[in-house]
């Protein structure tokens, strides 16, 4: 008698879902909160703007270094230990940062921080991967969405009522519970490596983490000041840049020719067009994600005069709609496979982005609010079936290394986002973003239609329809890889 797969998500791994976006919604929503405090931390510690917001860049920066490293550690020391150690150093940063005494100390305890985000956020990629398997990749990333959706909307919201309510420091304190709870269930709901199968001898390659990790770093840190300063033809921009990429250059040359070591990231992944195609689509959602989260709030408060509270919530539809569409479409793409939905979200988020370029000054708040939905729903429909082809193909031993490519090409996107449409911007109005009109936001808009007509063209190139396992599945992320109907 033919056994039927059951793809239902039973109670145990809905817990190990529940624990792991518990423990990585902290570093998600972390990387945007302190934003919203710039102001208050200068005054408080009579510092510049400019000083203050390596606070936040100093975060990014640890995270985007630390990410390719956590990617060897997984197999030396194994999951569970490493997410233990990840919370850890995470909340004694919290903690630090929230006992900061000037403005030296609070950059040092968010870099302590960001590099405890970096080993936690990518291993949640890992262990809901592991855990999900293939049949069900695709509706355990869409769940994963909703927190990578919801993050960056409710960061300044949460960061700006904390704020008001308790103080600076109060938006680092209340790291420690939740994370505390986290680690606590963790000991428990993450399951321990059989014995033996962590014990991984493995060296670092210590040469490719000097050239990939600042590599990502120094272009992460031109784009974000591209995106500060509205250009790309300022030192500050051209000169991390070119040594980022440089480095980036080097290591794929170093990588190609390792013998002895294993390269932190096998780059010959990339020949894999299932592989290619999910990496560069998700590095587009974040691209445009990241461009109409940056560009709507402006266009609120330039052109409806809106204060800073109230334009926040007024992109809220952009990442409500991404979360509502991920977990539909994640569970959806388990059995239709990725290209069709991505094919109908790309649609319905250029769709969104075409009624804003159509707005005036005059336009209600209504039909901006409702085309940023649309964005929304079409870049979840996006993200969650591309996220859910990855981890459905690739191979269970890549699977950490796969992560940490889909987790920093999403970094290098939102960053890159931002930065043009802070030129776009800039280069329409007259007297830098503040005085752009209606025409800038604009053209923005039409960047972010580009981005959504680039996923469509990439679509096709997307794994196909997953055929039926011969089998359940274990939670313990067991399951073979699926077959694909190309």
């Amino acid at each position: 008698m033919s056994q039927v797969r059951d793809d239902r998500l039973d109670p145990a791994l809905l817990r190990l879902i529940g624990v792991t976006l518990l423990g990585g919604i902290m570093g998600i929503l972390d990387s945007t909160m302190v934003t919203v405090a710039a102001d208050t931390l200068a005054e408080e510690f009579h510092s510049s703007l400019s000083a203050i917001s390596w606070a936040s860049t100093g975060y990014l920066l640890a995270l985007t270094v630390t990410i390719p490293i956590t990617g060897w550690a997984v197999g030396r020391f194994g999951v569970k230990r490493l997410w233990l150690f990840g919370l850890v150093v995470f909340l004694a940063g919290s903690l630090a940062s929230a006992l900061a005494w000037d403005m030296a100390s609070l950059i040092g305890f968010r870099v302590l921080q960001g590099i405890g985000a970096g080993v936690v956020d990518p291993l949640v990629l890992v262990i809901l991967a592991r855990a999900a398997g293939p049949s069900r990749a695709g509706r355990v990333m869409g769940m994963m969405g909703v927190v990578l959706s919801l993050g960056p909307v409710l960061g300044p919201v949460l960061g700006g009522i904390v704020l008001q309510g308790l103080g600076w420091r109060a938006m680092f304190y209340i790291n420690l519970p939740i994370g505390i709870i986290a680690a606590l269930l963790a000991l428990r709901v993450i399951p321990s490596e059989p014995a033996g199968e962590h014990k991984s001898r493995a060296p670092l390659d210590v040469l490719g983490a000097a050239l990939l990790a600042p590599g990502f770093a120094a272009t992460v840190y031109a784009l974000t000041q591209a995106g500060e300063k509205a250009t790309f033809g300022t030192p500050t921009v051209l000169v991390p840049l070119a040594a980022g990429l440089l480095l980036l250059f080097v290591y794929v040359l170093h990588a190609l020719r390792a013998r002895r070591t294993e390269p932190l990231i096998d780059v010959r992944l990339f020949t894999s067009r299932s592989f290619a195609a999910s990496v560069t689509v998700q590095g587009l959602v974040g691209l445009g994600t990241y461009a109409g989260l940056f560009a709507l709030p402006l266009y609120y408060q330039v052109i409806h005069d809106h204060g800073a509270r109230a334009a926040g919530l007024l992109v809220a539809p952009l990442g409500m709609g991404s979360a509502l569409a991920m977990p539909l479409a994640g569970r959806l793409s388990d059995k239709l496979g990725a290209r069709k939905l991505v094919q109908g979200g790309a649609v319905l988020a250029a769709a969104g982005a075409v009624v804003l370029t159509r707005l005036g000054d005059g336009s209600s708040e209504v039909w901006s609010a409702l085309a940023a939905l649309a964005i929304g729903l079409g870049l979840g429909a996006v993200g969650a079936p591309t996220m859910g082809s990855l981890y459905r193909t690739l191979p269970p031993e890549k699977v950490p290394q796969g992560s940490s490519v889909l987790y920093n090409l999403n970094q290098l996107g939102g960053a890159l986002g931002v930065a043009c449409v802070a030129l776009i911007l800039a280069a329409a109005g007259t007297g830098g973003v503040a005085g752009s009109g209606i025409s800038g936001f604009q053209h923005a808009y039409w960047f972010v239609f580009a981005v959504a007509v680039v996923i469509l063209v990439a679509s096709p190139l997307l794994p196909g329809r997953p055929e039926a396992a011969p089998a359940p599945a274990e939670a313990s992320g067991s399951e073979p890889r699926q077959a694909l109907v190309e």
